[in-house]
């Protein structure tokens, strides 16, 4: 049987990013052993009904997972020890931000049991960071990068590119710089201006104009070229990895794989049941006071929403999907328009070798666009 992996939301932030759309709030307190014993519950509701399983990685994400005591972290990776036991090589990763306080505590997080750290960096340019909204500086960023590779086995971080006015030659030198730090995975995110956020309000007001589709797509060439001749390729759209290196739980979502989730707004997979918890950290806390758990909704997906998702997920990865488990969870043919994809492998946009169905490296900018073409409702 497939190991399992785990996610662990913690919702907090010290401020809220003008382009972030996660489940994250800023809040004046916040009662930490209420926080604990909460989240200790959700995970021992989502173990009784998930047995016999062994953990391949746990997540810590959020908001600001490493705003979280670290005895928490370490209360936390205990319970899911104890429930269903870690694998050997457990990966237990924590995002982080890169300030001096949070970096101060990453020697106690290592101590807990965490072994990977994802840094949000987001950008090599001080005017970058205050246009995105974060609250470190390049200095005080590269200082927690140099505590985190001190303190942790593997060590990821982000940096967010084709920001309003980025040309080629100055996110060439900024990734350059990136690459020069010597970490084995780097997350590349292109800016997007997501619903209900401040950018969106800025956009629509004229007042924030991002890089046309033109101008993101050298961008985007750029980035998978510069990394790949780095020897970290990309192994997902906006994920590039030494081998070996890949983020181990990210694969599970990818390939489509069973995982837990818990804490405020968590989704999770488990057993063809689509699970998804209150969002607010208050419904949340409620609910489980209330109900030992903080489930809000948990729904059975049917064959061809299984089969869409599974889909949808596998083709963001460099290793495409196989069609043959897609069929299966589909109970009969795969959801592809074989007319469209035939279409598609004539433009040099998609490869089919047997089962095994992937974008090219032309395709993946346009991924959306294909995704609507070749999945079928």
């Amino acid at each position: 049987m497939d190991s399992l992996a785990l996610y662990i939301h913690w919702p907090f932030c010290v401020s809220k990013c003008p382009y972030c759309d996660f489940n994250s709030h800023v809040r004046d307190s916040v009662d930490q052993d209420r926080w604990r014993a909460a989240l200790l519950a959700d995970m021992a509701h989502e173990a009784a009904l998930l047995p016999g399983r062994k953990v391949g990685s746990i997540f810590f994400g959020g908001g600001t997972p490493s705003l979280m005591p670290p005895t928490t972290v370490a209360a936390l990776i205990e319970a899911a020890d104890r429930h269903w036991g870690l694998e050997p090589a457990c990966e237990i990763t924590l995002e982080a931000n890169p300030s001096s306080v949070e970096a101060a505590r990453f020697a106690d997080i290592a101590s807990a049991g965490v072994n990977r750290v994802s840094l949000g960096l987001q950008a090599l340019d001080d005017q970058a960071l205050a246009f995105l909204g974060r609250a470190h500086s390049v200095d005080e960023g590269l200082a927690a990068l140099a505590t985190a590779q001190a303190a942790f086995a593997r060590v990821s971080f982000d940096l967010i590119y084709a920001r309003p006015g980025q040309s080629l030659a100055a996110w060439e030198a900024e990734l350059a710089r990136a690459i020069g730090f010597g970490t084995e995975h780097l997350s590349l995110y292109q800016l997007t201006i997501e619903p209900g956020t401040r950018f969106a309000t800025l956009a629509a007001k004229g007042d924030l104009i991002i890089p046309g589709e033109d101008d993101a797509a050298d961008l985007f060439e750029l980035t998978r070229t510069q990394t790949a001749a780095a020897g970290l390729p990309a192994y997902e759209i906006s994920n590039h990895a030494r081998p070996g290196a890949e983020s181990r739980h990210n694969l599970t979502y990818w390939r489509y794989r069973d995982y837990a989730g818990i804490g405020p707004g968590a989704h999770g997979r488990r057993g063809g049941l689509a699970t998804v918890r209150h969002k607010k950290p208050e419904n949340w806390l409620a609910a489980v006071d209330r109900n030992a758990h903080g489930l809000s909704a948990e729904d059975a997906l049917t064959p061809h929403e299984s089969a869409t998702e599974a889909l949808v997920m596998g083709l963001r990865m460099a290793e495409g999907v196989d069609l043959a488990r897609v069929a299966a969870l589909a109970g009969g043919e795969a959801p592809i328009d074989r007319k469209a994809l035939w279409l598609l492998q004539v433009q040099g946009l998609a490869v089919l070798d047997g089962e095994r169905l992937r974008i090219t490296e032309t395709g993946m900018p346009v991924l959306e666009a294909i995704l609507r073409e070749i999945v079928t409702n």
